[in-house]
């Protein structure tokens, strides 16, 4: 059923509920955005195509000649406000209401509530979840389950942080004049526009995650993004914060212009790692010796993503900005004691690593892994709310570095290769069931991880890539793995499962790389 008001139609169901946060003051707000940002936002994706024909063509990333002034010169971000000085342990997760309850109570200092990696942008999650923030912030949240179990927010909270969609995403739910808005413009308008005054009257602020950014002009358009909207709603210019998700290696070479550009609005930067080795694929894939092992020999101790860390680290502090390191994923299982303790044991090396390379805080998927998170940081920061002392003044990375993906002894196995198609099928079946945060595997898995692994199986079927044992990655070798996981994983008694199958042999079949799995997908969802 569509519905037209103020000019914007809306494709999706509106009951009474939605209507209070699809209101007419709302969109109207909605549509003054997407006026004045769509067109620029289109040119940013149009240079973004322009770049990755030269990537293609050879030219590799380096540091940008045009803002070297901006890399040498002294500056520093805004400060950052009292609620985000202590970010050392995060928790992540989509927004639905049993999610957000029991982040926010977790013991977390920051939840990020995700409509972006973790959420299937159904329209019922997306304005459902925007109810749920909406009442999370007014401290009126609370879920009573058909089995009698009742969840409400505690007194102490953690400081709530929202991801919209990245710049890519368009919201077809809500279109003008035929054409669909941004997913980016609609989760952050509408979250800014019910909450930014109350979380200022309530000593916060309307504080963001971004993703996806590939360039400091993509930055530039969120900075005007975030001054047009507060003089819009009579919001103090500055009230907003926002934290940059490093997740792309075009952005890893433009960290210092993403800060500057930003530099009235951002808190800090952090280490998207996953989505990170997923853009080194899709950037990267026609260089001739290019190419990554199994995703689990890809540990952070690899040369691309240690020098991606330790510039990071030494471009935040440099500029007074929290550096925020990479996801735990494990989920603890009820049964197996000794898994859990194989996992606890890599999840405190990984921690100590990141407080080691000079991090200020870190992200966890799961409740359970707050204290051990904690407790490293605890460790290395004692009182102290950061480590932005850490300069870091050892590390000069160079652009060889931030592309070397030499993996030592890495190897392409069967395992890993049908551990590539198992978890993509389960993903993309989960999420066109709606569930963008799913459990697989005993690791939380969301968009990044999917991707990951169904690039990587496009890249090892293009090249005929060996495994180790010496047999061509063929079409019909991953044809043969992947009919026998579908099989096994009929037991499951999914609705969707061939649907998902049939995606990914879209994705990994295809003569050209698809730039998200999450575009086709968005076709075959309500």
């Amino acid at each position: 059923m569509a519905t037209t008001t103020n000019q914007l139609k809306i494709e999706g169901s509106v009951s009474k509920e939605f209507a209070e946060i699809l209101n007419d003051d709302a969109l109207a707000f909605i549509l003054e955005l997407h006026r004045e940002f769509n067109p620029r936002r289109k040119k940013l994706l149009e240079a973004r195509a322009a770049r990755q024909k030269e990537l293609d063509a050879g030219k590799l990333p380096s540091f940008l000649a045009e803002t070297e002034e901006i890399r040498k010169s002294d500056w520093k971000v805004a400060e950052v406000p009292a609620d985000l000085q202590n970010r050392r342990v995060e928790i992540t997760g989509p927004v639905d209401r049993k999610m957000v309850i029991n982040a926010l109570n977790c013991g977390a200092n920051v939840f990020m509530a995700d409509f972006e990696d973790a959420s299937t942008p159904t329209w019922t999650n997306l304005i459902e979840g925007q109810i749920n923030l909406k009442e999370a912030v007014r401290r009126t949240l609370s879920l009573q389950t058909p089995e009698g179990k009742s969840y409400k927010l505690n007194d102490k909270l953690a400081t709530l942080v929202v991801r919209p969609r990245g710049w890519h995403l368009p919201e077809k739910h809500v279109t003008f004049e035929g054409e669909m808005i941004s997913g980016s413009l609609f989760d952050f308008g509408l979250y800014f526009f019910h909450n930014a005054a109350e979380l200022l009257a309530r000593k916060s602020g309307p504080y963001f995650y971004i993703p996806k950014l590939e360039s400091h002009l993509e930055a530039r358009l969120w900075s005007d993004v975030f001054k047009f909207a507060e003089k819009k709603l009579g919001i103090q210019q500055g009230s907003i914060r926002v934290t940059v998700l490093i997740e792309t290696i075009l952005a890893s070479f433009e960290m210092d212009e993403i800060l500057y550009e930003l530099r009235d609005y951002i808190a800090g930067l952090n280490a998207g790692r996953w989505d990170y080795m997923f853009s080194m694929i899709k950037k990267l894939n026609r260089k001739s010796d290019f190419n990554l092992p199994d995703r689990a020999q890809v540990t952070m101790n690899v040369p691309f993503l240690r020098a991606y860390c330790d510039l990071l680290v030494k471009t935040c502090h440099r500029r007074g900005a929290h550096a925020m390191g990479g996801m735990a994923a494990f989920i603890p299982s009820r049964k197996d004691q000794e898994l859990n303790e194989r996992a606890m044991a890599k999840v405190t090396e990984d921690k100590q690593r990141e407080t080691s390379q000079g991090f200020d805080g870190t992200w966890v998927a799961h409740p359970d892994l707050v204290p051990v998170a904690r407790k490293e940081f605890d460790h290395v920061l004692g009182t102290n709310p950061h480590q932005k002392n850490v300069l870091r003044q050892d590390v000069h990375v160079t652009a060889e570095q931030l592309l070397d993906a030499t993996v030592e002894g890495g190897k392409i196995t069967e395992a890993g290769l049908t551990n590539n198609i198992n978890v993509a099928i389960q993903y993309i079946d989960s999420w066109l069931r709606g569930i963008g945060a799913a459990a697989i595997h005993n690791l939380m898995e969301d968009a990044a991880t999917a991707e990951i692994a169904r690039a990587q199986l496009w890249l090892w079927v293009k090249r005929e890539a060996s495994l180790e044992d010496g047999r061509k990655i063929t079409a019909d070798l991953y044809t043969q793995i992947r009919n026998s996981e579908v099989n096994q994983l009929k037991s499951l008694g999914s609705p969707r499962l061939n649907e998902a199958a049939e995606l990914l042999d879209k994705l990994v079949l295809s003569a050209d790389f698809t730039e998200f799995l999450t575009l086709p997908a968005y076709d075959l969802i309500d």
